[in-house]
């Protein structure tokens, strides 16, 4: 059975080149936002959703935590993709001639800075780097360039004016997670290691935090991630995302979770899977 995914973004971005690397044979739902993205995965259980959290360079996606919380879907594994911006023109479109704008995602735009700068380029922002290439395309017009991935440019049929255009290359790692509706987790096996994702609010007391942190210290379990973000209609409280280094079904782990259960006034498990092996080489 062919696998479905749906993904924020069009044809030609990140997302998309990251889901092929995860699911070469995929059928994959383009959506426009974020939010429809996870609606989709939420009311249709076939549908894993793939979902980009945060990237080395520009930092975590802006809606990415309020997202999980508010729908609360299940993590089953997480990828690491390199990111690799290319310069892409029209055919006939020359760089330091012909070309004077460029398109592109903010962040794109941010980590390009180099190229835009010696080559004088007006900045265009845009929704995302493949709708930027698609809006190149469909315009036809050699002035225009937009910074997108090479598979962009094989879909939209353009040129590439010039690879590797990011100011630090090899160093633009993006992290994607796949989620979808149904709880489920890897069999517990001692000697692999996995990552168990929670997103908990503290009962409003002094030290809650110090508290339920010293949860997972007490057991000598290591936290590899730990952010707030505030709650809608509030400034009053935050929750907090944590990712863990153990399986939900290791008995120590168990022991840490039932103790932060007394600290916290809502509890929410996320997901247990596999640590990629990206982590352990990088």
């Amino acid at each position: 059975m062919t696998k479905q995914i749906v993904i924020q973004g069009e044809a030609g971005s990140f997302s998309h080149m990251a889901t092929l690397k995860i699911f070469p044979k995929a059928e994959i739902k383009f959506c426009a936002t974020f939010e429809e993205a996870f609606l989709l995965a939420t009311h249709k259980p076939e549908f894993n959703l793939v979902c980009p959290c945060e990237n080395t360079v520009a930092g975590r996606v802006p809606e990415f935590h309020s997202l999980l919380r508010r729908y609360s879907l299940q993590i089953y594994s997480e990828h690491f993709e390199k990111i690799s911006h290319n310069l892409l023109g029209v055919k006939g479109a020359k760089l330091g001639s012909t070309v004077k704008n460029v398109h592109s995602h903010i962040h794109a735009l941010g980590q390009c800075r180099k190229i835009i700068l010696d080559q004088k380029l007006k900045e265009v922002i845009e929704s995302d780097t493949a709708y930027s290439a698609k809006y190149v395309a469909e315009k036809n017009d050699k002035s225009k360039s937009a910074i997108a991935s090479e598979l962009a440019a094989k879909i939209y049929n353009l040129q590439v004016l010039k690879s590797n255009v990011e100011d630090e290359p090899n160093s633009n790692v993006t992290r994607f997670l796949v989620m979808g509706k149904k709880t489920k987790h890897p069999e517990f096996i001692e000697e692999k290691n996995f990552i168990t994702s929670c997103i908990f609010q503290l009962k409003s007391i002094p030290s809650a935090l110090y508290k339920a942190l010293g949860s997972f210290s007490g057991y000598g379990i290591n936290l590899c991630r730990l952010e707030s973000f505030t709650l809608r209609n509030t400034f009053r409280q935050v929750a907090f995302y944590i990712e863990i280094e153990k399986h939900i079904e290791d008995p120590v782990m168990q022991k840490a979770l039932e103790e932060l259960g007394f600290h916290t006034q809502d509890l929410t498990i996320l997901g247990c899977y596999p640590a990629s092996s990206y982590r352990s080489n990088n």
